[in-house]
């Protein structure tokens, strides 16, 4: 198994200088034990008859204090990096929601449409503002019902307005979204690049009709687009039609399947409230990128410290000087 460096540098070759420190603390060494010897040899040097005993420990703390400071610089000198979370400047999201029968189902308050809905306008406003969003339903069939825009009143009331159809296609809403974002607009300042984009699917069932989920992820990695599936409701959900209980249990394995082959995440949620907390995280995931980010200025403070250090230990030795 490989481990993973605590600490990486953008010049790493710098590092070499580090070899200073115990060639230093050597010679630091050295030296005290040829003063300690010609003390026993010769007697009393001169030095020591101005510095009591008492005072050894700071000559040590001021060395050590130097070395730790020199150790502390040449690190910060290799410029130490770190990752850290920043916002994307411009993607389009695509919201694609199922709006399958079994989405009137109860176990989720009102039932699992509405309580989608309020949820999804929730991420909306918690997307960057520079993003696209689109909004995409599928039943027995998908459509874009909302092109990317940067509308989020036109996404939000277009949500509201979702209606419930029969069956479940769960493919052809992936192959929609992919639609959706081919009609993103390009970067004004590179229109050649690749439009960057996520699909966050929430369905609460499997495909029971149209295009495969397991092909359309796949193509959907292909084409750069992670979907961040949300497998909605819980184990105990049921409709009612023509006056009989049907058992709508949410089905799981197929939506991590398809966050698996596409290169996104799979989520589960039983709640509102747990559905609130699965989109907050996902717009983490879509809005942030982790990027390499110079950390020198905490090595350079820690450098800093040590030589404060290492200067009151040589003061308080010349203070007792005559």
């Amino acid at each position: 198994m490989m481990l993973t460096p605590l600490i990486s540098f953008f010049h790493p070759e710098r590092l070499w200088l580090l070899l200073l420190v115990p060639l230093l603390l050597l010679t630091y060494l050295a030296l005290a034990r040829r003063r300690a010897s010609r003390t026993r040899t010769f007697g009393i040097e001169n030095l020591s008859r101005v510095l009591p005993k008492q005072a050894a420990w700071k000559r040590h703390v001021a060395v050590v204090a130097a070395v730790l400071s020199l150790a502390s610089l040449t690190v910060a000198f290799a410029q130490p990096k770190d990752s850290v979370n920043v916002p994307r400047e411009r993607a389009t999201v695509v919201i694609a929601i199922d709006v399958s029968r079994s989405m009137e189902a109860t176990d989720v308050e009102p039932n699992r449409l509405d309580a989608a809905k309020a949820a999804a306008q929730g991420f909306v406003d918690l997307l960057p503002q520079g993003f696209n969003t689109s909004l995409v339903a599928f039943a027995g069939s998908a459509a874009v019902i909302v092109p990317p825009t940067q509308d989020r009143a036109l996404v939000k009331a277009s949500i509201q307005n979702l209606a419930l159809a029969p069956s479940t296609a769960i493919g052809d809403g992936i192959y929609a979204s992919l639609d959706a974002l081919a009609l993103a607009p390009p970067d004004p300042d590179d229109p050649e690049a690749p439009t960057p984009g996520a699909i966050v699917l929430l369905s609460d069932g499997y495909t029971n009709i149209g295009r495969s989920s397991t092909t359309a992820a796949r193509d959907s990695r292909e084409a750069g687009f992670p979907v961040y599936t949300i497998a909605y409701g819980t184990p105990n959900g049921f409709v009612v039609t023509n006056g009989r209980r049907e058992p709508v249990p949410v089905n799981p394995a197929e939506l991590a399947t398809v966050a698996r082959e596409s290169g996104g995440e799979a989520f589960r949620a039983g709640s509102s409230d747990e559905l609130r907390s699965v989109y907050a995280s996902i717009a983490r995931s879509v809005g942030y990128e982790q990027v390499d980010q110079e950390v020198t200025e905490l090595y350079a403070g820690i450098a800093l410290g040590f030589a404060l250090l290492a200067s009151l230990a040589v003061v308080s030795l010349a203070a007792r000087w005559p």
